[in-house]
Protein backbone atom coordinates (compact mmCIF):
# COMPACT_ATOMS: atom_id res chain seq x y z
CA UNK A 1 0.00 0.00 0.00
CA UNK A 2 2.67 2.32 1.07
CA UNK A 3 4.43 1.28 -2.16
CA UNK A 4 1.70 2.15 -4.26
CA UNK A 5 1.37 5.85 -2.33
CA UNK A 6 5.20 6.74 -3.28
CA UNK A 7 4.56 5.54 -7.06
CA UNK A 8 1.59 7.85 -7.31
CA UNK A 9 3.46 10.76 -6.06
CA UNK A 10 6.50 10.15 -7.96
CA UNK A 11 4.10 10.50 -11.18
CA UNK A 12 1.90 13.53 -9.86
CA UNK A 13 5.78 14.74 -9.69
CA UNK A 14 6.75 14.10 -12.61
CA UNK A 15 3.52 15.67 -14.31
CA UNK A 16 3.67 18.88 -12.77
CA UNK A 17 7.60 19.29 -13.45
CA UNK A 18 7.47 20.79 -16.96
CA UNK A 19 4.90 23.77 -15.59
CA UNK A 20 7.31 24.58 -12.46
CA UNK A 21 8.60 28.29 -12.70
CA UNK A 22 12.39 28.08 -14.87
CA UNK A 23 12.00 24.65 -15.47
CA UNK A 24 12.91 24.06 -19.35
CA UNK A 25 10.17 23.35 -21.83
CA UNK A 26 11.59 20.94 -25.09
CA UNK A 27 8.62 21.36 -28.09
CA UNK A 28 8.94 20.74 -31.72
CA UNK A 29 9.94 24.15 -33.62
CA UNK A 30 6.85 26.31 -34.87
CA UNK A 31 6.81 27.53 -38.14
CA UNK A 32 7.56 31.39 -38.54
CA UNK A 33 4.65 33.79 -38.33
CA UNK A 34 4.39 36.04 -41.26
CA UNK A 35 4.80 39.91 -40.27
CA UNK A 36 1.73 41.82 -39.63
CA UNK A 37 0.38 42.93 -42.78
CA UNK A 38 0.97 47.00 -42.04
CA UNK A 39 4.77 46.43 -41.21
CA UNK A 40 6.70 46.73 -44.51
CA UNK A 41 9.43 44.42 -45.58
CA UNK A 42 12.72 45.31 -45.88
CA UNK A 43 14.36 44.51 -49.76
CA UNK A 44 17.28 43.01 -49.82
CA UNK A 45 20.58 45.99 -50.79
CA UNK A 46 22.08 45.41 -54.11
CA UNK A 47 25.89 44.62 -54.56
CA UNK A 48 27.35 48.33 -55.98
CA UNK A 49 29.57 46.31 -57.36
CA UNK A 50 27.54 43.91 -59.42
CA UNK A 51 26.85 44.44 -63.28
CA UNK A 52 23.78 46.73 -63.24
CA UNK A 53 22.32 44.01 -64.85
CA UNK A 54 22.31 41.66 -61.87
CA UNK A 55 21.65 44.45 -59.47
CA UNK A 56 18.29 43.89 -57.52
CA UNK A 57 15.87 46.77 -57.33
CA UNK A 58 15.23 47.65 -54.45
CA UNK A 59 12.44 50.16 -54.58
CA UNK A 60 9.23 49.77 -56.71
CA UNK A 61 9.89 53.01 -58.81
CA UNK A 62 9.92 52.74 -62.57
CA UNK A 63 12.03 50.64 -64.70
CA UNK A 64 12.21 54.19 -66.61
CA UNK A 65 14.61 55.31 -63.64
CA UNK A 66 16.58 52.61 -62.85
CA UNK A 67 20.31 52.49 -64.81
CA UNK A 68 20.23 49.38 -67.38
CA UNK A 69 22.90 48.58 -69.89
CA UNK A 70 20.65 46.20 -71.80
CA UNK A 71 21.30 48.42 -74.49
CA UNK A 72 24.52 48.45 -74.68
CA UNK A 73 25.10 44.51 -74.61
CA UNK A 74 22.40 44.93 -77.54
CA UNK A 75 24.20 46.93 -79.58
CA UNK A 76 28.15 47.78 -78.11
CA UNK A 77 29.28 49.39 -81.15
CA UNK A 78 26.76 52.46 -81.36
CA UNK A 79 27.87 52.73 -77.67
CA UNK A 80 31.50 52.24 -78.59
CA UNK A 81 30.85 54.82 -81.19
CA UNK A 82 29.66 57.30 -78.66
CA UNK A 83 32.88 56.32 -76.31
CA UNK A 84 34.76 57.42 -79.36
CA UNK A 85 33.24 61.33 -79.56
CA UNK A 86 33.56 61.83 -75.78
CA UNK A 87 37.04 60.60 -76.29
CA UNK A 88 37.56 63.16 -79.10
CA UNK A 89 36.24 65.83 -77.15
CA UNK A 90 38.64 65.62 -74.75
CA UNK A 91 41.37 68.78 -74.28
CA UNK A 92 38.31 70.66 -76.27
CA UNK A 93 35.82 72.81 -75.12
CA UNK A 94 32.16 71.52 -75.22
CA UNK A 95 29.46 74.40 -75.07
CA UNK A 96 26.69 72.70 -76.23
CA UNK A 97 26.03 68.61 -74.95
CA UNK A 98 23.17 67.09 -77.17
CA UNK A 99 22.00 64.29 -75.50
CA UNK A 100 19.48 61.23 -76.28
CA UNK A 101 18.68 58.22 -78.62
CA UNK A 102 18.82 57.93 -82.55
CA UNK A 103 17.13 61.52 -82.88
CA UNK A 104 20.18 62.70 -81.22
CA UNK A 105 22.86 60.65 -82.66
CA UNK A 106 21.73 61.03 -86.80
CA UNK A 107 22.42 64.86 -85.91
CA UNK A 108 26.11 63.71 -86.89
CA UNK A 109 25.72 60.54 -88.04
CA UNK A 110 26.17 59.35 -92.07
CA UNK A 111 23.12 59.12 -94.17
CA UNK A 112 20.81 56.00 -93.50
CA UNK A 113 17.66 54.78 -94.49
CA UNK A 114 17.80 56.25 -98.13
CA UNK A 115 17.59 59.76 -96.98
CA UNK A 116 19.23 62.47 -95.61
CA UNK A 117 19.40 63.17 -91.71
CA UNK A 118 21.36 65.94 -89.71
CA UNK A 119 24.65 66.09 -90.36
CA UNK A 120 24.69 68.91 -92.94
CA UNK A 121 22.61 71.46 -90.53
CA UNK A 122 24.60 70.33 -87.78
CA UNK A 123 27.44 71.74 -89.52
CA UNK A 124 26.05 75.07 -90.60
CA UNK A 125 24.56 75.65 -86.73
CA UNK A 126 26.73 73.54 -84.49
CA UNK A 127 30.18 72.64 -85.66
CA UNK A 128 31.05 75.67 -84.92
CA UNK A 129 30.08 76.39 -81.78
CA UNK A 130 32.02 73.51 -79.46
CA UNK A 131 28.86 70.86 -79.57
CA UNK A 132 29.06 67.47 -78.84
CA UNK A 133 26.74 64.28 -79.87
CA UNK A 134 25.94 62.46 -76.91
CA UNK A 135 23.46 60.70 -78.92
CA UNK A 136 22.77 56.58 -78.94
CA UNK A 137 20.21 54.72 -81.63
CA UNK A 138 17.54 52.64 -79.51
CA UNK A 139 18.36 54.32 -75.89
CA UNK A 140 16.00 54.64 -73.29
CA UNK A 141 15.23 57.11 -70.40
CA UNK A 142 16.71 54.00 -68.02
CA UNK A 143 19.70 53.55 -70.77
CA UNK A 144 20.63 56.90 -70.68
CA UNK A 145 21.18 57.07 -66.97
CA UNK A 146 23.33 54.67 -67.18
CA UNK A 147 25.25 56.09 -69.96
CA UNK A 148 25.57 58.82 -67.80
CA UNK A 149 27.20 57.19 -65.11
CA UNK A 150 29.60 55.16 -66.77
CA UNK A 151 30.82 57.36 -70.04
CA UNK A 152 33.38 59.68 -69.35
CA UNK A 153 31.59 62.96 -69.36
CA UNK A 154 31.78 63.77 -65.99
CA UNK A 155 34.50 66.13 -66.45
CA UNK A 156 32.41 68.33 -69.19
CA UNK A 157 31.58 72.04 -68.11
CA UNK A 158 28.86 72.49 -71.00
CA UNK A 159 26.76 75.66 -71.38
CA UNK A 160 23.99 74.18 -72.66
CA UNK A 161 22.65 70.58 -72.75
CA UNK A 162 19.48 69.77 -75.09
CA UNK A 163 18.19 66.72 -74.03
CA UNK A 164 15.13 64.58 -76.08
CA UNK A 165 15.08 60.89 -74.77
CA UNK A 166 11.84 58.91 -74.03
CA UNK A 167 10.55 57.96 -77.95
CA UNK A 168 12.03 54.35 -77.26
CA UNK A 169 9.82 53.77 -74.15
CA UNK A 170 6.65 53.44 -76.01
CA UNK A 171 5.87 50.10 -73.84
CA UNK A 172 5.78 52.51 -71.27
CA UNK A 173 2.75 54.25 -69.72
CA UNK A 174 3.39 58.39 -70.04
CA UNK A 175 3.47 58.62 -66.29
CA UNK A 176 7.16 56.21 -66.39
CA UNK A 177 8.17 57.86 -69.59
CA UNK A 178 7.57 61.20 -67.72
CA UNK A 179 9.48 60.01 -64.69
CA UNK A 180 12.31 58.77 -66.79
CA UNK A 181 12.78 61.86 -68.42
CA UNK A 182 12.43 63.53 -64.40
CA UNK A 183 14.94 61.01 -64.03
CA UNK A 184 17.73 62.15 -66.57
CA UNK A 185 16.66 65.77 -65.70
CA UNK A 186 17.62 65.41 -62.36
CA UNK A 187 20.94 63.26 -63.26
CA UNK A 188 22.05 66.29 -65.66
CA UNK A 189 21.26 68.91 -62.95
CA UNK A 190 23.23 67.10 -60.55
CA UNK A 191 26.20 66.12 -63.15
CA UNK A 192 26.57 69.92 -64.37
CA UNK A 193 25.27 72.66 -62.38
CA UNK A 194 25.85 75.40 -64.12
CA UNK A 195 24.56 74.22 -67.07
CA UNK A 196 20.86 75.86 -68.57
CA UNK A 197 18.91 72.92 -70.18
CA UNK A 198 16.90 72.86 -73.23
CA UNK A 199 13.89 69.73 -72.68
CA UNK A 200 13.11 69.01 -76.64
CA UNK A 201 9.30 67.42 -76.44
CA UNK A 202 9.10 63.78 -78.05
CA UNK A 203 8.38 63.95 -81.40
CA UNK A 204 5.16 62.76 -83.06
CA UNK A 205 5.82 59.36 -84.84
CA UNK A 206 3.73 56.15 -86.32
CA UNK A 207 4.25 53.69 -83.38
CA UNK A 208 2.97 55.63 -80.12
CA UNK A 209 2.22 59.32 -81.49
CA UNK A 210 -0.44 59.72 -78.78
CA UNK A 211 1.46 58.15 -75.86
CA UNK A 212 4.42 60.47 -76.99
CA UNK A 213 1.78 63.83 -76.83
CA UNK A 214 0.76 62.37 -73.35
CA UNK A 215 4.37 62.11 -71.92
CA UNK A 216 5.21 65.81 -73.68
CA UNK A 217 1.97 66.92 -71.21
CA UNK A 218 3.74 65.58 -68.28
CA UNK A 219 7.27 66.49 -68.69
CA UNK A 220 6.58 70.27 -70.09
CA UNK A 221 6.02 71.19 -66.32
CA UNK A 222 9.56 70.22 -65.55
CA UNK A 223 10.80 73.59 -67.12
CA UNK A 224 11.11 76.64 -64.88
CA UNK A 225 12.76 78.75 -67.37
CA UNK A 226 15.38 79.75 -65.01
CA UNK A 227 17.48 76.56 -65.90
CA UNK A 228 15.21 73.91 -67.79
CA UNK A 229 13.44 75.64 -70.88
CA UNK A 230 10.94 73.63 -72.74
CA UNK A 231 10.73 73.51 -76.69
CA UNK A 232 7.36 72.63 -78.13
CA UNK A 233 8.95 71.03 -81.08
CA UNK A 234 6.34 68.42 -81.88
CA UNK A 235 3.27 70.94 -82.38
CA UNK A 236 5.72 72.55 -85.24
CA UNK A 237 5.47 68.74 -87.11
CA UNK A 238 2.14 69.02 -87.60
CA UNK A 239 0.32 65.76 -89.44
CA UNK A 240 1.00 65.62 -92.88
CA UNK A 241 -0.67 62.79 -95.06
CA UNK A 242 0.11 59.35 -93.09
CA UNK A 243 3.21 61.47 -91.51
CA UNK A 244 4.11 63.93 -90.02
CA UNK A 245 6.31 67.61 -91.32
CA UNK A 246 9.82 66.52 -91.30
CA UNK A 247 9.67 62.96 -90.59
CA UNK A 248 11.61 61.09 -92.92
CA UNK A 249 9.86 57.22 -94.41
CA UNK A 250 10.14 55.52 -91.42
CA UNK A 251 7.60 57.98 -89.51
CA UNK A 252 9.83 58.28 -86.39
CA UNK A 253 13.31 60.04 -87.66
CA UNK A 254 13.80 63.33 -88.90
CA UNK A 255 14.72 64.09 -91.94
CA UNK A 256 17.09 66.76 -93.44
CA UNK A 257 14.28 69.33 -93.36
CA UNK A 258 12.84 68.24 -89.85
CA UNK A 259 16.10 68.80 -88.37
CA UNK A 260 16.01 72.18 -89.85
CA UNK A 261 12.84 72.55 -88.51
CA UNK A 262 14.29 72.29 -85.29
CA UNK A 263 17.14 74.27 -85.54
CA UNK A 264 15.31 77.19 -86.71
CA UNK A 265 13.10 76.41 -83.56
CA UNK A 266 15.88 76.20 -81.05
CA UNK A 267 18.04 78.97 -82.82
CA UNK A 268 16.48 82.06 -80.57
CA UNK A 269 16.85 80.18 -77.35
CA UNK A 270 20.21 78.69 -77.88
CA UNK A 271 21.95 82.07 -79.14
CA UNK A 272 19.97 83.24 -75.87
CA UNK A 273 21.69 81.15 -73.05
CA UNK A 274 25.07 81.11 -74.88
CA UNK A 275 25.13 84.54 -75.60
CA UNK A 276 26.34 84.16 -79.04
CA UNK A 277 24.81 82.79 -82.72
CA UNK A 278 26.69 80.37 -84.79
CA UNK A 279 29.54 81.60 -86.72
CA UNK A 280 28.26 81.79 -90.45
CA UNK A 281 30.54 79.26 -92.71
Amino acid sequence: MRSHRLNLLRLTLLLLLPFAPGAAQTSSPAATAPPPANVPVQAATPNPTAPVAQQTAVSTAPRTTIPSDSNERSRPQNYQQCRDRVAAAKGHPVDILFVGDSITEAWTGPAWGGYKHGAAVWDKYYASRNALNFGVGADRTQHLLYRLDTMDVKDLTPKVIVLMIGTNNNIDPAADIAAGVRAVLTKLETMYPAAKIILVSILPNARATQLMADANALIRPFADDRTVFYLELAAKMPPVGDSWLGLGPDKLHPDESGYQIWADAMEPLLTRLLGTPPVAN
